[in-house]
This record gives C-alpha cells, sequence and structure tokens, in this order.
C-alpha cells in the first residue's frame, strides 16, 4: 500500500448550492480548499478528482425511483416532488442538483477506491459526509448519501467489515438505515441527545436489525457537552467497539458542527477537541484497520471561522503533516475571506484550548453525571450483544 494520501477536489462541488438564506453555504468548502492550499498541504498529498456516482453505483443504496425524482428535480427545480423530500425547507431544489450530488458522491466513492486498492493509504473527501440522505428520500440538507455509497462500493469490492464513525452534532441516520441490517458494518455516532435536535432519532436502544444486533452504536449527549465530555464519550465506547470489529477499512465523517460557535445544534466543542479526535481517528485506522481510512466532512454552518480550519486539520492529519494548532494563518487567506464574505478570518488555527484534557472512563464514572449516564446507556444497550463488558 501507498503510504501517500489523496485529497478529493473538484471546484464543481461549489456547485452543492440550495441558494443564498440556506445555512449550508458552499463557501465552506471553497474556503477550505484555499486555507489547504494556503498552509502548504496539497503539497503533501495528491489532489484528484473522479468521475460522478453513475446509475449503478447510487442504485447500491438509493431506490432507483428516487434517483429519478432528482433528475427530474434537477431539470425543472419547479417539478420537485416533495413526497421524496425535494423542493423542502431543508433541501430546496435547485438546476444541477443531480449532476453536483452524484459528483461528490463519485468523489466519495473514488476515496473508497483507492484505499482499497491500495493506491494510497488515507483519503479524504471534505465536501462529502452528507449523511443523512435515505435510500429513498432526501434529508437534511442531504441528496445523496455519499457516505452510505462509499461504504457499500466497499463491501462490493470485497470488504468484510467496515466500521463507519460519524462525530457530526446531528445523528447518521442515514447511513445507519443503509446499513441496519447488514452485520459487516459497524456504524457508531456521536452527536447531540435527539430529544434537542434533528432528525429525533439515534437512541443508544438503535442496535441493528435483528439479523445485525449491536451493528448500530449511538451516544447521545447532552446539550452543552464540552471538550471534556465529548473526548470522554468518544473514547469510552469508540476504541474498544473498533479493536472488537477489526475492520478492513475505517471510514469516518467530521462534521464540524459540533463547534461551541456553530448557529444549529448546541453541543461546545472547540476546534482543538475536534482536531483531538481527527488525530484519534488516524490512529485507529492504523491499529485496526491497516492503515486503510476514508475521512469525510459533513456539517458545519460557521461557514468561515470554524469549517475551514476544522477540515485543513483534518487534511494535515490524513497528509502526515498534521497542522500544529498555534499556526498562524496565513494572510493571503484572510484577505480571499474577506473579499468573499466581508467577514474577518481567524488569526491561528486554534481555539486556545490545545491541549485538550479528558478523563479516561477507566478512571471511574459518575452516575450522576448526564455526560457519564449517556455513555453508560451506550455502553449497556450495545457492549453486551458484541460479547463486551458494559
Amino acid at each position: 500500500m501507498s503510504g501517500r494520501a489523496q485529497l478529493m477536489w473538484d471546484e464543481a462541488v461549489t456547485g452543492y448550492d440550495f441558494g443564498p438564506e440556506h445555512p449550508m453555504d458552499p463557501v465552506r468548502l471553497d474556503l477550505t480548499r484555499r486555507l489547504v492550499h494556503a498552509l502548504g498541504l496539497d503539497r503533501e498529498l495528491d489532489v484528484v478528482s473522479a468521475k460522478p456516482a453513475g446509475e449503478s453505483t447510487l442504485r447500491l443504496v438509493h431506490r432507483a425511483d428516487y434517483v429519478e425524482a432528482v433528475k427530474a428535480a434537477s431539470a425543472d427545480p419547479g417539478s420537485a416532488d416533495t413526497s421524496y423530500g425535494l423542493g423542502t425547507m431543508d433541501d430546496p431544489a435547485f438546476g444541477g442538483m443531480h449532476e453536483v450530488s452524484s459528483l461528490i458522491a463519485g468523489l466519495s466513492v473514488g476515496a473508497a477506491e483507492a484505499v482499497w486498492r491500495g493506491e494510497v493509504s488515507h483519503a479524504v473527501n471534505f465536501a462529502g459526509g452528507l449523511h443523512h440522505a435515505m435510500p429513498g428520500g432526501a434529508s437534511g440538507f442531504c441528496i445523496y448519501n455519499d457516505a452510505s455509497l462509499a461504504i457499500a462500493r466497499l463491501l462490493e469490492l470485497g470488504a468484510e467489515r467496515v466500521a463507519y464513525v460519524d462525530v457530526d452534532v446531528h445523528h447518521g441516520d442515514g447511513v445507519q438505515a443503509a446499513f441496519w441490517e447488514d452485520p459487516r458494518v459497524l456504524t457508531i455516532s456521536l452527536h447531540e441527545h435527539p430529544r434537542t435536535l434533528f432528525p429525533q432519532t439515534g437512541w443508544p436502544e438503535e442496535t441493528g436489525a435483528r439479523s445485525a444486533e449491536g451493528s448500530a452504536v449511538n451516544v447521545a449527549l447532552p446539550a452543552g457537552t464540552g471538550d471534556a465530555g465529548w473526548l470522554r464519550a468518544f473514547h469510552a465506547v469508540v476504541p474498544e467497539l473498533i479493536a472488537d470489529f477489526r475492520p478492513d477499512v475505517l471510514v469516518t465523517q467530521h462534521g464540524a458542527d459540533t463547534h461551541f460557535e456553530d448557529p444549529l445544534a448546541h453541543l461546545a466543542v472547540s476546534l482543538d477537541a475536534q482536531r483531538a479526535v481527527q488525530v484519534a481517528c488516524h490512529e485507529l485506522a492504523h491499529e485496526y484497520a491497516g492503515g486503510k481510512w476514508v475521512a469525510l466532512g459533513g456539517g458545519g454552518y460557521a461557514v468561515v471561522d470554524v469549517v475551514p480550519r476544522s477540515w485543513a486539520h483534518l487534511v494535515g492529519v490524513a497528509a502526515g503533516r498534521p497542522v500544529a494548532p498555534e499556526t498562524v494563518i496565513p494572510e493571503g487567506w484572510r484577505q480571499e475571506v474577506f473579499a468573499r464574505t466581508r467577514q474577518l478570518g481567524p488569526v491561528r488555527m486554534t481555539d486556545g484550548r490545545w491541549p485538550v484534557g479528558w478523563r479516561e472512563w477507566e478512571a471511574g464514572y459518575d452516575p450522576a453525571d448526564r455526560l457519564d449516564q449517556a455513555v453508560l446507556a451506550t455502553r449497556r444497550a450495545v457492549f453486551p450483544l458484541r460479547g463486551l463488558l458494559a
């Protein structure tokens, strides 16, 4: 296997645009790519595109009637069929929607193929991670579920076990649904509690179909969870399950909307903690998946201050050149930010909380603590199904 990493990029992904009033502003993708360049990270890996996902690839996850509905809405947005979740407030129809959604899916599938075939060890598609799309409908700003398609393609290529770890603030419901009955795929989602956030799923008791009990794992975190609690929950659940499952490939989703500045959610996680989880995922891939790692983007609506820095860190980790948190951001990038958005860009690659610390689960837990209650609920629901001690 090549030790080199790959960044999936095509400028056309910025056409994934629901309109000027929608929170998923594609400027976040352009600014991330520009920051990657400004930091010199694109010299450390291969930057490649891929062909859009074709009909047969999309059908690995999505129903034929849904794909046809997307094509129709793409050609004539005014005719979008809302029964498929298209033409709604969350997922407005726009011209070219099918084409750009297929491209984003193709980039994630291309990343999975390159990693599986040993062409690279790691591949990143920060335009991907559109984890809410369902087999038969759009949901939560997501048209085609590129994460599910990448996993399905890995299975088609011969992977026997694929682990998916989702640290977006929202539950990775579409990926869980796609593999609910498939024990070859372990889905782990850490997210804000469904009582307080869309999509109102991702309860600890959701553990997979009878044919795949223990293959779906959900850590539902209380609103207000900060760095120490978020990292404690991650390390109390994820490494032990990955070690037990021993995946052939690790696929991770790094939505940046856990951040305390994100306008659509209620966690209080810093950029520094996000970087720490990226590093942990990289280490898990090397320890348990032979180094095979596909890393995706996801949500994130603080499109200037948070998303570009978080995903630039992700690219740096994957490239084997992690960006030091104290790094000063090049002035040229900050000038581009102001020119594009009339906002002042951040100055450093840190929120000033590095190094971040947390208390290991093995040190003991407090049954009266809400964070510990959430972790316990997950461990008790899932670990015995996998033959592990809760």
